[in-house]
């Protein structure tokens, strides 16, 4: 690791959001966000939808969906280094990927209504369980949810750090909201391509949506930090999944981020992809991407300067 961009830490080491906790400002921003809920703009689909009254594309209404929930070991390594990843995966999405993995929960809904001090509660228990962070899998249309939980978490004893994994197709106003409270952010970047995007996980104009979001989750954290062990303790990791004769739409997605964020990203180019939900019937994604093309999106992040590369492959 970069030694630029480790972080030394004290025992006196605090993750962001409890500043804004005592200050009174996460409860402020906590109400906020329930406000929204009446005339929603946390996803890029800016709907404006009412969320007490119908379902927008996210299928969610005022009550956070959990499918499921558990200590992960296969995320990215400094999120999983000294106890794994406390990951959190809500129900529904914004995106509607042709290829999801996770299809019966994040487009068939599947999962339990919680409520904040639920949600507290599983947050509390997989720091118990010796979770080094707290993961929200899938939150941008849960912000709400999240943040009234989190008052309760932090009365009940959490004091790990919070981590953003979404589809990054995030809105400005969402992010702003959580400016100060998450400490890591793991945006998706899937597209540089916004007829690839309407194609493939139908939703519009996916790459500026994407470039603002992860722009202002930058601003926000930086570059990736660790502590003495490597553990992730603030900044951004971008993820980009390499995908069967995708090649310039992954050029067009490493060129954006050696560009406007530099070499110090740290990214997770990955390369599980494998035919999933409705991949069987696209003929473009019907079948698993080769070791050559995902050798080629190495080669080419290394010549563009990406050499920050988490190593947790599955190849």
């Amino acid at each position: 690791m970069n030694q630029a961009a480790r972080e030394r830490t004290s025992r006196q080491w605090k993750p962001a959001y409890f500043a804004l906790y005592e200050s009174g400002e996460l409860a402020h921003r906590a109400q906020t966000a329930a406000a929204m809920l009446g005339d929603c703009y946390l996803c890029g689909w800016r709907c404006g939808i009412d969320r007490g009254v119908e379902l927008g594309p996210c299928r969610t209404g005022e009550q956070a969906l959990v499918a499921t929930a558990y200590v992960h070991y296969g995320e990215e390594k400094p999120l999983t280094i000294g106890g794994g990843s406390g990951a959190i995966f809500f129900a529904n999405c914004d995106l509607r990927c042709q290829f999801c993995q996770t299809a019966r929960w994040n487009i068939q809904g599947s999962g339990r209504p919680v409520t904040a001090s639920q949600l507290a509660g599983l947050m509390i228990d997989l720091q118990s369980k010796g979770a080094v962070n707290i993961n929200f899998v899938t939150p941008t249309h849960v912000v709400p949810q999240i943040l009234a939980a989190l008052l309760d978490a932090i009365k009940g004893g959490l004091h790990v750090p919070l981590v953003w994994n979404s589809g990054g197709y995030d809105s400005l106003e969402a992010l702003a909201l959580l400016d100060g409270i998450i400490d890591i952010y793991l945006p998706d970047m899937k597209y540089s391509d916004v007829s690839l995007g309407a194609r493939l996980s139908a939703v519009h104009e996916y790459p500026a949506v994407n470039h603002a979001a992860v722009s202002e989750m930058y601003r926000q954290v930086g570059h990736l930090t660790v502590d003495e062990q490597d553990r992730a303790r603030r900044g951004v990791l971008v993820r980009h999944l390499v995908m069967p004769g995708q090649q310039a739409n992954t050029e067009g997605v490493l060129r954006w981020i050696a560009e406007f964020l530099g070499p110090d990203t740290y990214l997770s180019l990955m390369d599980q992809y494998r035919p999933a939900y409705r991949a069987f019937a696209n003929e473009e994604l019907a079948h698993a991407m080769t070791l050559g093309e995902y050798a080629e999106a190495r080669q080419l992040a290394d010549t563009l300067g990406l050499t920050r590369l988490d190593d947790s492959l599955t190849l």
